[in-house]
């Protein structure tokens, strides 16, 4: 018999309602012919969905849950006490504007500094994840009965699949020669990109990604996805955080020496 998820806790129903509302606002601007693209002044776009999709996830927010706290990429930072909800409206904008699939919604519930709810949602891929703390990790394609998600078992560096999201983000960040020796490590090294990395990580698929320039709203609904998958989620030091601007997840035995690895080249 097929392994099924026990009833949604209350904040996870929450989130995986409000990853419906978010496909419901998303996938009609997906490859639409008049979608507005702005560029913020980081120089990263913006697209009239990203915008209409927080707008819409944060007004429930705030009507259903008034006492937590909100962190959006496009609206910012609200700390209101010990639960915070953080929401990446697009994960793959310029996916998303290219009309490429690989993109999705990301919810998560911070509790106390604890990611405890994660949700990914990826209409274009037709598939959904989600994992809350105690409850196992899961995907589900549109159509199909949730499975479960396990990490894989390869614990020989030799034997491993990784994706590193970008060589620029890899040089930017003063660790090119550290992916140089992570690709000489490893079995097979490709960029699937976004959330889609973890997600496969998450599946067993892949066996690491790590990369640079992240903010907490693009990792923090991943990390309860690949724990309760059974891998490990830490920034590229090993720190346990989404929050210092990297990140490292692996099936678990790998990890260790992956930082090893990094920590070598970067000296």
């Amino acid at each position: 018999m097929t392994e099924q998820p026990t009833s949604p806790s209350p904040d996870l129903a929450f989130a995986l309602a409000l990853a419906d509302l978010a496909d419901s606002i998303a996938l009609p601007r997906f490859r639409a012919a008049d979608l507005r693209v702005d560029t913020k002044p980081d120089r990263t776009f913006v697209t009239d969905a990203d915008k209409a999709v927080e707008d819409a996830l944060r007004a429930r927010i705030e009507a259903e849950r008034p006492d937590d706290g909100f962190f959006g990429e496009e609206s910012g930072r609200e700390d209101k006490g010990a639960r915070r909800w953080i929401l990446d409206p697009i994960d793959g904008t310029s996916n998303f504007l290219r009309g490429v699939p690989n993109w999705a919604t990301l919810i998560a519930l911070e509790v106390d500094g604890v990611q405890t709810v994660g949700v990914v949602s990826a209409p274009g891929f037709g598939m959904r994840w989600w994992a809350e703390t105690g409850g196992g990790a899961w995907g589900q394609e549109v159509g199909k009965e949730p499975r479960r998600l396990r990490v894989s078992g390869v614990s020989d560096l030799e034997h491993a699949s990784l994706s590193f999201q970008s060589i620029e983000q890899w040089r930017l960040a003063g660790y090119l020669d550290s992916l140089l020796a992570l690709e000489q490590a490893t079995w097979r090294d490709r960029a699937y990109g976004d959330m889609w990395s973890y997600m496969l990580l998450a599946e067993g698929l892949v066996d690491i990604v790590a990369e640079f320039d992240v903010k907490a709203y693009d990792l923090a609904a991943l990390v309860p996805i690949v724990t309760e998958a059974g891998g490990r989620f830490t920034d590229i030091e090993g720190n346990e955080t989404a929050w210092n601007g990297s990140s490292l997840a692996t099936n678990g035995p790998l990890h260790d020496a992956v930082i090893a690895t990094v920590a070598a080249a970067k000296n």
